[in-house]
């Protein structure tokens, strides 16, 4: 018999609102092992007592086995003297303290739950809210840490004797479930109709609310059913729903929402729903299927039975599946798959506050589906492609966050990256992990100001970091630069914009660099004064240099110009576009006045920028002379190319000596463009060879770093790469030479990973002989 010991033993990582606890309870009775288990401020602290080797093999099994959703990072224990102490308890939480508590994501709702969804003999039979350790809300509803029923806005929700029970039975999965609750003690869903009926033509009118007898989802369903639109509460805020299958629906929701083009998300019933609407490969099922349940952008089938106005013209939808007993609920009594599109008016977040959403959304919903459980942080749907088998992010958000991500160099001091302005989120930073933070929206108004102090100041709380060092965006203008140069509680440091992209795929990877970075997007602050977007740059995580650009132009208007993409055609264009020439027609009136502007550099700032580029391109191939929203002229010219054209626009790289940085003559593509077009080649054929063309700068433009470095591995970032077409071929010539690529996998590559990439740079600087000053 192995003699009797007592371990104190600490576990970090994910374990707190994932049932770790219950599984240790359930380990070491199964174990014959004495002692306790318990939350803490930092994590779960356990103490066991019994024979070593049970010890041994309770010590391998919560390393190696742990809840399906716990990530152990790590697991410490040390000999402390045996008690002889009978039983194995869970005690109860310690704290409130300095957070330091890692908090799961919400988790789409588990099988076992689903099944008691669905039997009429279960006592949550058809309950909107089941949920157990497996799944349900945590990010969205948890106030403080540690994560017990107290902290969280299940608190107001006294359990009743039966979920009690649960709550204390070992044997149950609902032991030690925070959110555990039945249509006894729980929350209560409200279906709300005007008390007014709608006049014809009507647009929507916030009118008094009453609330509708009956079932509320049944009721739901009929709004849905009749061509209404309904907002629904689920679990990180409100969501706008229609049928996707009725034009005029959709119309209606398009206009009440001034939302003009951008393709709307869709949920299916089911997986089988799902493949009705799009080609679903493994890797897509897996996302899909999956505990995050993000929207999965995959190509559209042809007879997708969905409106025309759901996404217009394009090739993917972006589908997801029902995540929340509500969802589960709604969906089984719709016919066929419904839009259900963020419950906001264009350009604001999302809206989460019952009074907010009501006021807010009033004059779009013709019914509200609400419950009454709070939401404390506002969460928007995450967004992700299937890029060579892998998830690749396009937004970071529920399902994703808070899980963190580790930084390559720790930070010596905690540390705040603030992000930049579309796209947005921030980045609380310790030690080795990082803390990106929700999609934020893009930081141009009050609205969203107030969702990001407010979200940092909820990240400091929950995760007990006050940051020392914060690093912010060298854009005078951004909202979230001004912000940070008004904290005066920490040393302040500005980071690049494109150096934030490579860094933040640095980082993504688990590398430091240095590395090839190219860095293509919509535009950035450059210490030149010119406005970056089209980088190659020598780059580690603490420090990089120019190593080359396209060359700049004029950006005539300035933000006008990136919202009317034939702008940038007649700067790069000029005195050189023909008469007649398509785009010039169609905007005859000011086309001279443009040129004039971009020739003088009168409000006419220089751009190297990569989106501006296919701004251009797009003008000329596609006809998109003005946007609705941020990438959409290039989005469409991505969307008409010719997947099996290989031939590529040749384009030169300028050396202009003195160890300057090359530069890559744009103007040769739209030239090519342009002559292509003059010989009537058709547009699909002009994209794609245009798309060919930047693949093969980025190329040439790789090699010759190579050649001055011996430099093998790429990291390439930016907006401009969630271009699949793009990155697909760039990435096949560079490893066609021999070069190592690096994707992102674990952050957008647009500027949702700006706030990671500066909490990265700001940590490596810091961590240099001499640090920073502060």
């Amino acid at each position: 018999m192995s003699p009797c010991v007592r371990a104190e033993i600490r576990v970090d990582g994910i374990v707190q609102g994932v049932g770790f606890r219950p599984f240790v309870h359930r380990l070491a009775t199964r174990l014959e092992l004495r002692g306790v288990v318990g939350n803490d401020e930092r994590g779960v602290f356990i103490e066991v007592e019994g024979g070593s080797a049970a010890v041994a093999a309770f010590l391998a099994a919560v390393r190696d086995s742990p809840p399906p959703l716990a990530v152990v990072d790590r697991v410490t224990a040390r000999d402390i003297p045996v008690t002889g102490a009978p039983g194995f308890s869970i005690a109860p939480s310690t704290g409130p303290g300095r957070g330091r508590a890692l908090i799961s994501p919400d988790v789409a709702t588990c099988d076992d739950c689903l099944r008691e969804l669905d039997d009429p003999a279960d006592r949550r039979f058809g309950y909107p809210f089941v949920n157990c350790t497996a799944c349900g809300p945590r990010f969205t509803i948890v106030r403080a840490s540690p994560y017990d029923r107290a902290a969280t806005t299940m608190a107001g929700f006294p359990m009743c004797g039966a979920c009690a029970a649960e709550y204390h039975d070992p044997a149950s999965r609902r032991f030690h479930a925070q959110p555990v609750c039945c249509p006894a003690c729980g929350p209560r869903l409200r279906l709300l109709h005007s008390s007014r009926p709608a006049a014809p033509g009507d647009q929507g009118d916030p009118g008094d609310r009453v609330e509708a007898a009956g079932d509320p989802v049944e009721g739901a369903a009929a709004v849905l059913a009749g061509g209404g639109i309904l907002a629904v509460k689920g679990i990180g805020g409100y969501h706008l729903a229609v049928r996707a299958d009725l034009e005029r629906a959709v119309t209606a929701l398009r206009a009440r929402k001034h939302r003009e083009d951008r393709p709307f998300a869709l949920m299916a019933a089911d997986l089988a729903g799902a493949r009705r609407l799009c080609d679903i490969g493994p890797g897509e099922e897996r996302a899909l299927t999956g505990p995050r349940r993000p929207i999965v952008l995959m190509r559209r089938r042809a007879d997708a039975p969905v409106a025309a106005s759901v996404a217009p013209g394009a090739r993917e939808l972006g589908v997801m599946l029902p995540y929340s007993p509500v969802h589960h609920l709604l969906l089984r009594r719709c016919p066929g798959p419904i839009v259900l599109t963020s419950g906001n008016v264009s350009d604001e977040p999302i809206a989460y506050l019952d009074e907010a959403a009501l006021a807010r959304l009033g004059g779009i919903a013709d019914a509200f589906l609400i419950h009454d459980r709070p939401i404390h942080t506002r969460t928007d749907d995450s967004v992700v492609r299937v890029f060579r088998g892998r998830e690749s992010p396009i937004r970071r958000s529920r399902g994703h966050v808070p899980r963190p991500v580790p930084l390559v160099r720790a930070a010596r001091r905690p540390v705040l990256g603030c992000g930049a302005e579309l796209k947005h989120t921030f980045c609380l930073a310790e030690g080795g992990r990082a803390f990106v933070s929700h999609h934020i929206g893009d930081l141009e108004n009050h609205e969203t100001l107030r969702s990001f102090t407010e979200g940092v100041r909820h990240f400091e709380r929950l995760f007990g970091i006050r940051p020392d060092v914060v690093a912010y965006d060298p854009h005078p203008e951004y909202l979230s630069t001004k912000y940070a140069l008004d904290r005066e509680d920490a040393a302040l440091v500005a980071v690049q914009h494109h150096h934030a992209h490579v860094a933040s795929c640095l980082t993504d990877n688990g590398e430091a660099g240095p590395v090839i970075g190219v860095a293509f997007d919509g535009l950035g602050h450059g210490p030149d004064g010119t406005l970056w977007g089209g980088e190659f740059l020598v780059a580690g995580l603490a420090g990089f240099e120019r190593a080359g650009h396209l060359a700049v132009v004029p950006m005539p208007g300035g933000a006008a110009a990136v919202r009317q993409p034939w702008r940038m055609a007649a700067s790069y264009l000029g005195a050189r576009a023909p008469e007649g020439l398509a785009v010039r027609e169609r905007n005859a009136g000011r086309w001279d006045a443009v040129v004039a502007m971009a020739s003088r550099g009168v409000n006419a700032p220089l751009t190297s920028s990569a989106g501006r580029l296919f701004d251009a391109v797009a003008a000329l191939t596609t006809g998109r002379d003005t946007v609705t929203y941020e990438g959409q002229a290039a989005i469409e010219l991505e969307r008409i190319a010719d997947p099996g054209e290989r031939g590529a626009y040749p384009c030169r790289l300028v050396d202009p000596g003195g160890g300057a940085p090359f530069m890559v003559a744009g103007t040769d593509l739209v030239e090519a463009v342009l002559a292509d077009a003059a010989a009537g080649v058709d547009p699909p054929v002009i994209s794609a060879r245009f798309h060919n063309g930047v693949a093969l700068l980025i190329a040439r433009g790789c090699l010759r770093v190579r050649d001055g470095t011996g430099l093998t591995a790429v990291a390439l970032s930016g907006g401009v790469f969630q271009n699949v077409l793009l990155t697909e071929r760039a990435a096949a010539l560079l490893e066609g030479h021999g070069f190592r690529v690096l994707l992102h996998t674990g952050v957008p590559p647009n500027d949702g990973g700006v706030s990671l990439g500066q909490a990265a740079v700001a940590a490596a600087r810091d961590a240099e002989p001499g640090g920073l000053p502060g």
